[in-house]
């Protein structure tokens, strides 16, 4: 039996830089509605287990450790999306004050420009 030929795909994507920010944006936005959901999740599983049985000092410690554990990680994710959305906001403003420099400070010389990736076109 011969080996499967695979094609050659190479597609090139080309996003304006606006497309890229609503895209990180949304990814951000995404993760959030996710640990919201973890967040809700683990609220019902305190509710159920509480509710239906009569639970043991050891059996609440054990159901609040596993909860504090989970809720540790929603938090380290959440400082990791605030730096994430702190990195956008700050290529947004940088990009910003990049274009009122080049077009309301004529009378200062321009620095070398930085290209922009390809994904970045304008």
């Amino acid at each position: 039996m011969s080996m499967p030929t695979i094609p050659n795909i190479t597609p090139e994507i080309i996003l304006k830089r606006n497309e890229v920010l609503n895209l990180l944006l949304t990814s951000i936005a995404l993760e959030e509605i996710g640990l919201s959901h973890i967040i809700n999740a683990e609220g019902q599983k305190i509710q159920k287990i509480v509710k239906e049985q009569s639970l043991s000092l050891n059996d609440a410690l054990a159901l609040n450790n596993s909860v504090e554990r989970m809720l540790r990680n929603v938090i380290k994710t959440e400082m990791i999306l605030q730096f994430r959305l702190e990195d956008i906001i700050k290529m947004e403003q940088m990009h910003d004050d990049d274009h009122d420099h080049h077009h309301h400070h004529d009378d200062i010389p321009d620095t070398p420009d930085i290209p922009d990736l390809p994904c970045f076109k304008e």
